[in-house]
Order: C-alpha cells, then sequence, then structure tokens
C-alpha cells in the first residue's frame, strides 16, 4: 500500500485558543511554523528533530506526529504502519499557550493523509475530526488547518469550525517566558460554574471580538476582556498575568494566549505594535513585578492560508 521512497512535507502555523472571551471556541494562526517532512521507509521508525523540544520529545512511536499519523491511517481502514522517516524543524515553543501540540498533530494527520491511496483519502472534514478528537477540542487544530480566525463548536456531527479572514491591520505580538504551564493545570484551575454576570459580559465580548478581528480593530481593548478562564488561571502563571495587566492598563489588549503562560497582544495596527514593543521591552527589563522571569518578545502576523502541504516526487532507494 505504502510505497519506500514516498515523502511528503508540512509547514504548519502556530495558533492561540480561548482568543480573549472566547474560551474552547476562537482560535487564531500565528505566523510562527513547525516544519515537517516524512520520507516511507523499508520498515521502522527514524528521527532527525531539531529546534523547540527536540532534546524531550520521545524518539518512539509516542511520538505525537506518529499517534497523528496512525490515528489518520486507521481513520482510513488502515492499520499498516509503514516504515517512516521524519524530520522536524520545530519553532513553536512546548508548553507556552502557542498550539506547539495541535501543530504536531495537524502536521501528522495531513502528512499520512498525503500517503495514503487515492480510494483511502480522508475529506477535510474527517481530517478536523481526526485532529481534534486527538487535541480534545477544535480551537487550536482547526487555524492550524485553515489560518485566519476560525470559530469553533461540537454538535451531533461532531467537530466543527467555521473560518473567518482577519483585517490586514492586526498584528500579533507575543512575550514568551521561559517558563512553562501544563494544559491540564490551567484547565484544572477552572471552576465548575461561573456568575451569570460574568458569561453575560464574557457573551458579549466575544461577539465584539469577532467584529473587532474582521471589520474594527480599534475595538480590540474592550473586544478582549474576559472574565470566564483568565482570572481562574492566574495563580499558575502569576508574572504572566501581572504582565497582562499592566499592558492593558496601558490601553493594549493584551491577553493569556491559549492556556498560557504566554501573553499576547492583539495590536490594531504597525503603530500599536510598535507601542506594545516599547512597552514590553519597559515593562519586562525593569519592572519587578514581572518577576525573576526571562522573555522573548516577538511580532508575527496572522497566517491567513494554514497549514501547507507538498508531495514530492519518488526518492530512489539505495
Amino acid at each position: 500500500m505504502f510505497e519506500i521512497g514516498q515523502r511528503v512535507t508540512v509547514s504548519v502555523p502556530g495558533s492561540t485558543g480561548n482568543v480573549g472571551p472566547g474560551y474552547d471556541s476562537l482560535g487564531l494562526a500565528l505566523g510562527h511554523y513547525d516544519d515537517l517532512a516524512v520520507t516511507v521507509t523499508g520498515g521502522g521508525l527514524e528521527f532527525e528533530l531539531h529546534g523547540e523540544g527536540s532534546s524531550s520529545v520521545p524518539r518512539s512511536a509516542e511520538h505525537l506526529v506518529v499517534r497523528a499519523m496512525r490515528a489518520a491511517f486507521r481513520a482510513a481502514g488502515v492499520e499498516e504502519l509503514p516504515g517512516l522517516r521524519l524530520e522536524a524543524t520545530n519553532r513553536i515553543p512546548h508548553g507556552r499557550g502557542m498550539g506547539s501540540s495541535a501543530s504536531a498533530v495537524v502536521a501528522g494527520v495531513l502528512a499520512a493523509n498525503a500517503l495514503l491511496p487515492a480510494d483511502r483519502v480522508l475529506d477535510g472534514n474527517r481530517l478536523l475530526q481526526v485532529a481534534a478528537a486527538m487535541e480534545g477540542h477544535p480551537d487550536n487544530v482547526a487555524p492550524s488547518l485553515y489560518g485566519g480566525l476560525v470559530i469553533s463548536w461540537t454538535d451531533a456531527d461532531g467537530y466543527r469550525s467555521a473560518p473567518v479572514t482577519v483585517h490586514e491591520d492586526v498584528v500579533p505580538v507575543v512575550a514568551i517566558p521561559d517558563f512553562e504551564v501544563p494544559t491540564r493545570l490551567a484547565r484544572s484551575l477552572l471552576p465548575a460554574t461561573v456568575p451569570h454576570h460574568d458569561a453575560a459580559v464574557n457573551a458579549g465580548r466575544t461577539a465584539l471580538l469577532v467584529e473587532a478581528l474582521t471589520r474594527r480593530p480599534e475595538l480590540l481593548l474592550p473586544a478582549t476582556e474576559d472574565r470566564l478562564h483568565q482570572p481562574y488561571r492566574a495563580s499558575a502563571m502569576p508574572p504572566s498575568a501581572r504582565l497582562m495587566t499592566a499592558l492593558r492598563e496601558r490601553g493594549l489588549p493584551a491577553m493569556i494566549s491559549g492556556a498560557g503562560p504566554t501573553v499576547l497582544v492583539l495590536a490594531a495596527d504597525r503603530n500599536e505594535a510598535q507601542q506594545t514593543e516599547r512597552a514590553l521591552e519597559e515593562l519586562v527589563g525593569h519592572n519587578a513585578d514581572t518577576g525573576s522571569v526571562s522573555w522573548r518578545v516577538l511580532r508575527l502576523r496572522v497566517d491567513g492560508q494554514g497549514a501547507k502541504l507538498e508531495r514530492h516526487p519518488q526518492q530512489i532507494q539505495g
């Protein structure tokens, strides 16, 4: 079924989930990429890993990309896992709320699908179902797949997503700290119930955020107010929470990226992006309130296309 020498490459953008008030519903693709090349071999698994997390991820069938490939194969009715050589260059930091696990899942699912025979190939909806099932929700895998802002929900038919084009002026700026917060820990801090008023505020802000990101970026500061998840998670990332608050007090639309601890500012334009960078330089360089944490500041872009896949001519094995 699989021909030795088949090769595909995938470039997958990172993502931020839970955007502002959009807990488990809004995701945004970030122009920061993991690259993967997969080649079918005569047997076994081979790994050549570089970049973020390369020294700590398993070099076995437990590698997340391999697990995602196996899930896609099984969804297509294929139990066989061929010999594979994985070459990965990872730029998305792990455990920082920038969609590293979702990007690995998307890369694996897309690579596996590209290696399947034509009569077994999964359609776009099945790809989303497989990827979202592995992550447990679609709000990171969907923007990595489709690009832009993606509104996601679940109904009787499974995971659903609707991509939306983001206003061209919006500029993401991230401050990535040198510590991690496990997603499981961040989720465990959320209460089972919240006050009705807070839920109502979040519903209104989420609707406003879609308007702000697509048509009126000047509304991003009020649109990114959240009462549903960020206040409850602050104890897991005090430096990030303090930095986010300090930025918002300066009129900048800051939030925790995903489950944290990266702080994300969705600047309304390039001028606000420059203002954000100046504020971050001051706050993380001289303000003791952020603690003894090292921060990496990156100006990114919203990725509007999502994952890119390329099939390569079959290589001759020597």
